[in-house]
């Protein structure tokens, strides 16, 4: 999974679209975030770090449009979705 995302940034095409009728333009394509937190929660779950390096990727490429909910790792992956946005 690390040289997934080693690509080196290029500007993004990404084309957005309208949600709504609120005016909000979002990506066609939706980070789901259900995987990033602690194995305490799924065996499955990512690190932080991990996560990080997958959201920094999708929002290298245009991406501004995130699925997440409270349930996910019991709260975690908001909060580590969150900490990657505000930096």
């Amino acid at each position: 999974m690390k040289n997934l995302f080693r690509r080196a940034p290029q500007p993004h095409s990404m084309k957005y679209v309208a949600l709504g009728r609120a005016g909000l333009k979002v990506s066609p394509l939706c980070l789901g975030a259900m995987s990033f937190g602690s194995p305490n929660w799924q065996p499955w779950t990512i690190s932080e770090s991990a996560s990080r390096a997958i959201i920094r990727r999708a929002l290298e490429v245009g991406i501004n449009f995130f699925d997440t909910a409270d349930v996910y790792s019991s709260g975690l992956s908001e909060e580590i979705l969150g900490r990657a946005l505000r930096e």
